[in-house]
């Protein structure tokens, strides 16, 4: 079993499918509700251990309620959460979020306060095969990576707008959203975008565009990897969770090509279930689905 660390965002997501998308001043009813964790890194953890994996998790958290919300849905999923740090006053991230029909989710989130801004007590990050973070904490982005290539193991970065390009630069994968690669770069053409990125960071990148599928640079050539058609019902912590497939697949000794592929079929088999990250699938599911399409 490989063993991933993943460092970064912990919430509560509080998770409505509605018919659409309020656009007034007035009260409206959802169709469907969950009350779900979710936040960049806990979705990633939660898809490497339903995958098969196991994951170890540093988050800041407050000695809220939230927080012990948040704890026990990641030790449901046998997430390892030692290293999660409560902060005395603090106050958890949570999130209100819309689902339309299409699948498309709308987010208003709150990132928390007076939570710990140093990242010196990630020093204790356990030896694993691979680390992923996400870029929401800068410092921790910074020393994560920077101990994943003393360690000489992959270091994966899950970068989304805004991004603070200097915490990047130990990192052996980075992986833009495409709004995080656009709003960065101030171009819209994926292949320009990475090519100009390659000029100042040396890690492995790749753009991830939802249904259009994955683009990579491989020897200063952009190729790209699609997507797989799926009735989309929730799009909430599909890339979340491709970032959780993708790492852990790397750990497990294979190829980028490989991760890929296996990322965008855990992702895309998230999209066909409403409720969050609670539509994760397992490692049977995920490696069906791929029998099938590829």
């Amino acid at each position: 079993m490989a063993d991933v660390f993943v460092a970064g965002v912990a919430v509560v997501d509080f998770v409505f499918n509605v018919d659409k998308m309020p656009t007034r001043f007035e009260k409206y009813r959802a169709t469907d509700a969950v009350i779900v964790g979710g936040g960049c890194a806990a979705n990633a953890a939660v898809a490497i251990t339903r995958l098969g994996g196991h994951a170890s998790l540093a988050a800041r958290l407050g000695d809220d309620d939230m927080a012990e919300i948040i704890l026990a849905d990641l030790q449901r999923e046998h997430v390892n959460t030692d290293l999660v740090l409560r902060a005395k006053n603090g106050r958890s991230s949570f999130s209100s979020v819309y689902v339309d029909p299409r699948g498309e989710r709308q987010i208003m989130n709150f990132r928390g306060a007076s939570l710990e801004q140093s990242a010196q007590w990630l020093d204790a990050i356990p030896y694993t095969d691979a680390v992923l973070t996400d870029n929401r904490w800068s410092p921790g982005t910074a020393k994560t990576t920077e101990i994943a290539r003393r360690r000489d193991v992959p270091g994966i970065v899950d970068a989304e707008d805004p991004i603070d390009i200097e915490s990047l630069t130990k990192a052996s994968h980075i992986a833009f959203s495409k709004q995080g690669l656009v709003a960065l770069t101030g171009e819209s053409d994926s292949a320009r975008a990475l090519r100009s990125l390659a000029t100042r960071l040396t890690s492995w990148l790749c753009v991830t565009d939802g249904p259009n599928g994955v683009y990579f640079l491989r020897n200063g050539q952009v190729e790209h990897i699609p997507g797989f058609n799926v009735e989309v019902k929730d799009t909430l912590g599909a890339g979340d969770i491709w970032h959780g497939a993708f790492a852990l697949h790397l750990a497990e000794g294979a190829g980028e090509d490989q991760a890929i592929l296996f990322a965008n079929a855990a992702a895309s088999l998230k999209c066909t279930r409403f409720g969050g990250r609670s539509g994760c699938p397992d490692r049977i599911a995920t490696e069906n689905f791929l029998k099938e399409r590829v």
